[in-house]
């Protein structure tokens, strides 16, 4: 991405999965992805569904998707929903769908329990979607208190925009102790840096796009998302930006003060922090906790990135709190679950192979 340096290699935050005759990890392996989360904030699980489970869960995205009605999301880019760039939408809490998430949880419990009690509430469901065209999101943090999960059912190149990580960003006691006390700050100071070349990137993707017609914007768009008073905390809206309206970057935060400490801790900032972007195979599945620094990049790619994904709260959380940053689907909110419901649900199965054909007979 131009002006942001990132590595594709998630090689040093990778653990194979590796399940024992139940189907659940094992407690060395189990033990790795904890150390792994522990350390970085997140853990890249590999190869933890096979290929027929990758494709029930893109099955349940695509009917999802395909449906007028669908519920969508409202924590991430609601412009780029409204012009087709991206789908993020709730999936229904229905029999296949908590199945999938059953499957999901009861295989890494070894992993979310020590994070999760098993009161602790499910927050969301939700269907990844983007489209080429589609705004890179600003580095944020979710709310805190959350363990995230990402499964890929398809394989995610680099161009189609795999969720990019900043390492070692998580907050825990006594990280703010590093760096004689100044860690937050310095995380903060590198968040506003790479926030400025993700709008630089955003800007001039929007240009070349009406510049070359390729992929074309609606009419309208590039106003909306260049110009628009309307609530959007991930397009490069101008005015937003200038009138610091925008609670992930704003003019506002580039004082003269902090364009100064930019300049003087340059160094420093390139030494402890770096941008990962993750390019998951189908099966593999991401762990993150929520209070690290990551963004949802661009879809530079003519082909849909499509992603499963769940949250579960870690600590207490208020349902107005709860409801402002995540998006759960109505049949969830009607009928709340935790995560030992998922672990009592019953498991998606494979569906079985279909008989073969029976050869004409006179």
């Amino acid at each position: 991405m131009a002006r942001l340096e990132v590595s594709s290699d998630t090689s040093a935050f990778e653990v194979p999965a590796a399940r024992d005759g139940s189907g659940r990890l094992t407690p060395a392996c189990a033990a790795a992805a904890r150390a792994m989360i522990d350390a970085h904030g997140f853990v890249v699980l590999t190869g933890l569904l096979s290929a027929a489970e990758a494709d029930q869960g893109l099955a349940l995205i695509t009917a999802t998707i395909a449906d007028p009605e669908r519920r969508r999301c409202t924590f991430a880019s609601e412009t780029d929903n409204r012009h087709l760039r991206r789908d993020f939408c709730a999936l229904p809490a229905s029999p296949p769908v908590l199945g999938f998430a059953a499957l999901l949880a009861q295989r890494l419990e070894a992993v979310i329990g020590e994070y999760c009690g098993r009161s602790r509430p499910l927050l969301e469901i939700i269907t990844l979607t983007s489209y080429q065209g589609s705004s890179h999101q600003y580095f944020h943090r979710d709310p805190s208190g959350v363990l995230s999960l990402i499964a890929a059912v398809e394989d995610v190149s680099e161009e189609q925009g795999g969720t990019v990580f900043v390492p070692g960003t998580h907050m825990h006691p006594g990280a703010e102790m590093r760096q004689a006390g100044a860690t937050y700050a310095m995380m903060e100071l590198f968040r506003r840096r790479a926030n400025i070349g993700v709008l630089c990137h955003n800007l001039a993707k929007l240009w070349h796009m009406h510049r070359r017609g390729a992929p074309a914007l609606a009419p309208g768009e590039l106003r909306e998302r260049v110009f628009s008073t309307r609530w959007d905390q991930h397009q490069p809206n101008l005015l937003r930006f200038l009138l610091g309206k925008n609670a992930e970057f704003s003019l506002a935060m580039l004082g003269p003060r902090t364009l100064w400490r930019l300049y003087r801790h340059r160094a420093e900032l390139k030494r402890l922090f770096r941008l990962v972007q993750s390019a998951p195979r189908k099966g593999t599945v991401i762990l993150y906790r929520s209070d690290m620094i990551h963004a949802g990049p661009d879809n530079r790619s003519p082909r849909p990135r499509r992603l499963f994904g769940m949250s579960i709260a870690r600590d207490i959380i208020e349902p107005k709190y709860w409801h402002d940053g995540y998006s759960p689907h109505p049949s969830l909110i009607a009928a709340p679950l935790s995560f030992g419901d998922l672990l009592e649900t019953a498991p998606l199965t494979l569906a079985p192979p279909a008989p073969p054909a029976r050869a004409a007979t006179r």
